[in-house]
């Protein structure tokens, strides 16, 4: 019991003073709050040299890779490094059994050589700026919460609209600490990203699902792209006529390497985090939510790992989806468990109850905020059920591994229009063609098996785990025409639906008119997802908005009695997938009672853990050559190649592919995950165990002029030896 209520109180300790590694900080407030202690720890450069608007910066060389995941670039010829896993699914898109670059690995000998990418985009910030003030002009204390948002969105319209008018870019405003805050982000967006290299997955993804999450890696997690622009240096869509981009700044790149201890900074997108919400949500997430969510996806990822283990052809077809599912899946375990250990539910309620009497300790404090606990715990009573029910929906209608029930969805904005007498049929032209191009992807990475037994497995556990209150109106079906039983029922659906059929739905898709909606009316599949998505519409949703609605509010209240209360604290705001500053220094950890991980490893562990018999421990071929000769040129260190290493960096997803700098700004790694043990640093960072993991830049050099005799790809970039 002692040692229970000490480890409480050191967390608290902890949870509110700063500490090495904690933060994700906005880059135009570097000078502000963090340069000197960025140079206490050793940092050499200015924060201008980290933003500026005045001249090329880090920033200039920094971008959303995708739609969540960042890239860096790394010559003066609009070369970038990311994840392998980033890059994933363009190369699993250029994939075939003839063409297995998932397998074998892709790399471009020439510019000719690059790979075209359809709708991938590189996006750049070109300034920021605080506008709280004109966001919130107008808005007062008693309007109610929709009044607020609307004259917030029409606050926020305007300012965008005014930021990139007269230009080629794009304007984004968002909140920061729960509306408390609001700044302008003004973006330059590419669309002529082409694929240059790839290591094969077993480089790229050394390890799979085995070692995700966890330390010691020996992962090869990088690939390399360009950014293509018209001849005057703008965006533009593919065009043989574009030419090579010339970035403002690019990042030099060091051989010299790390030691423990050395300063590390990572410059990304870190997209979520929530590590003021209180303690109920921990508790709602911990022991509600997650299980049940990772009872769902191990369901799924045991059918899928089946049939791609006993099918080539369905491993690629499925490998980046089940890498999507798989992601998620250990990420929660790891959570549950380092709540659980750093007791985080206790830790946070301790400092509530402090926060309370606080505010009690003020007539005026408590007028504001005194009901702000008790509001907590009532909301997030009904709260919690209906974000299970969401989330268990979303894991159904969101086609995440059901792709059957749910391609029936791509017709529903033709469906919307044929029910509108003013369509036009050039908006249901380009419908028709965008939807088309998705089913030709869905039909290239279905397999009917699969699919069909995810399906029936799935919509079992739905009416195991969910409420009947929200069982969906197919039930009565269900239940009086198949006794129950679901396995019949799904066998049914596919007998009869067209969706399983390329060639039929693509007939549906092009022949779609007014005659066209009962026929999807009555498609057995169509009625599956239409089912559970009124029942997530119309039961689950106007609910759930209502409440969040409400925690929106008491978030935006509760945060800025947290300022008042804890005013010696700096607080960095939560992730938002805005451009961020993480500092650190390489460091290891300890994992566990007699258990030291150190900081770094190498190709011997690679070598250690090879198994042919398990895919995620193949090695190939040619490097198990390049290391039995020892042929490691200018990457070598003590006799062998460092591969990754580990440091005390604040990330979360979205920084995967985030550049990791030494203290002169030079490229020493790029991020691509985080430690078991500190996985819950969403929610609260453990200094002794939240580590970033990051792939060695020498491991990535090694592998593009050694392995892959890609060395040309090296004269481009700026070196440091």
């Amino acid at each position: 019991m002692y040692r229970k209520i000490l480890l409480t109180a050191v967390a608290v300790i902890m949870w509110l003073g700063a500490y090495a590694g904690e933060g994700m900080w906005l880059p135009l407030l570097i000078e502000k709050y963090n340069i000197d202690e960025m140079h206490a720890k050793g940092f050499k450069l200015s924060a201008e040299d980290i933003y500026s608007i005045n001249k090329a910066s880090m920033k200039d060389a920094v971008m959303i890779f995708g739609g969540g995941c960042t890239g860096e670039l790394i010559s003066d010829k609009g070369l970038l490094i990311t994840n392998h896993h980033c890059g994933y699914p363009q190369i699993q898109s250029h994939s075939s059994v003839e063409h297995d670059y998932l397998t074998d690995g892709f790399w471009a000998m020439s510019a000719d050589e690059e790979l075209p990418n359809q709708g991938l985009k590189v996006t750049f910030l070109k300034r920021m700026e605080d506008v709280t003030i004109r966001v919130l002009n107008g808005v007062t204390d008693d309007m109610n919460m929709n009044e607020r948002k609307a004259a917030i969105s029409k606050n926020i319209a305007k300012i965008m609209e005014e930021a990139v008018e007269g230009t080629h870019y794009s304007g984004l405003v968002e909140s920061f600490y729960y509306g408390n805050q609001y700044f302008l982000f003004v973006n330059e967006v590419f669309s002529d990203v082409r694929l240059v290299g790839a290591p094969p997955s077993s480089i790229g993804k050394f390890g799979g699902d085995s070692d995700n999450w966890t330390w010691p890696r020996h992962t090869g997690d990088f690939s390399l792209f360009r950014i293509y622009a018209n001849k005057n240096n703008e965006p533009a869509e593919y065009s043989a006529e574009n030419v090579p981009y010339r970035p403002a700044a690019h990042f030099p790149i060091s051989l010299k390497g790390i030691e423990e201890g050395d300063f590390t900074m990572v410059f990304g997108y870190p997209g979520n985090t929530s590590e003021y919400a209180p303690s109920f949500h921990i508790e709602m997430l911990a022991n509600f939510i997650y299980p049940k969510l990772v009872d769902i996806r191990t369901a799924k990822l045991n059918v899928m790992n089946r049939y791609m283990a006993a099918d080539r052809g369905v491993r690629i077809q499925y490998a980046s989806k089940n890498a999507s599912i798989a992601n998620a899946w250990k990420r929660w375990k790891g959570e549950i468990r380092g709540l659980a250990k750093m007791d985080v539910v206790s830790t946070k309620q301790a400092y509530e109850k402090r926060f309370d009497e606080w505010v009690n300790s003020s007539d005026d404090r408590k007028a504001k905020f005194g009901n702000i606990i008790s509001d907590y715990e009532n909301i997030y009573a009904d709260y919690s059920q209906y974000r299970l029910v969401r989330d268990y929906l979303n894991e159904y209608i969101g086609g995440l591994g059901l792709e059957t029930i749910c391609i029936s969805r791509r017709f529903e904005r033709l469906l919307a229009l044929y029910g509108d007498s003013n369509h036009d049929s050039e908006t249901i032209s380009t419908i028709k063609a965008m939807t088309e191009a998705q089913l030709q992807m869905h039909f290239k990475n279905l397999h009917l098996p699969l699919d069909k037994e995810t399906a029936t497995v799935v919509l079992e556990m739905l009416y195991q785990n969910i409420p009947s209150a929200f069982f969906p109106d197919i039930t009565e079906n269900i239940n009086n025409k198949y006794k129950g039983n679901i396995s019949k029922y799904i066998d049914e659906v596919y007998a009869k639906t067209f969706f399983i059929s390329q060639q039929a739905t693509l007939a549906f898709l092009n022949g779609f008119n007014s005659g066209s909606v009962k026929k999807l009316n009555s498609d057995p599949a169509y009625q599956l997802y239409k089912s559970l998505t009124d029942v997530y519409q119309q039961k689950v949703l106007p609910r759930y908005n209502e409440l969040q609605n409400r925690l929106d509010s008491l978030n935006r209240i509760y945060m800025a009695a947290l300022m008042q209360f804890d005013n010696e604290r700096t607080f960095y705001p939560d992730a938002n997938f805005t451009l961020r500053v993480a500092y650190g220094d390489v460091r290891g950890y300890e994992a566990g009672d007699a258990v030291r991980f150190l900081h770094f490893t190498t190709l011997e562990g690679i070598m250690q853990k090879e198994n042919p018999d398990i895919y995620d421990y193949h090695v190939p071929e040619r490097l198990k050559q390049l290391h039995a000769a020892k042929d490691y040129g200018r990457y070598e260190l003590n006799g062998t190649i460092p591969v990754a290493f580990t440091a005390t960096n604040h990330t979360t997803g979205g920084n995967s592919g985030s550049p990791i700098l030494n203290a002169r700004g030079e490229l020493i790694g790029v991020n691509f995950d985080r430690a078991w043990e500190g996985v819950m640093s969403d929610l609260m960072f453990n200094p002794d165990q939240s580590r970033n993991i990051s792939i060695d830049i020498r491991y990535a050099l090694f592998i593009i002029d050694k392995y892959a005799n890609a060395g040309y790809l090296l004269d481009e970039m700026t070196i440091v030896e």
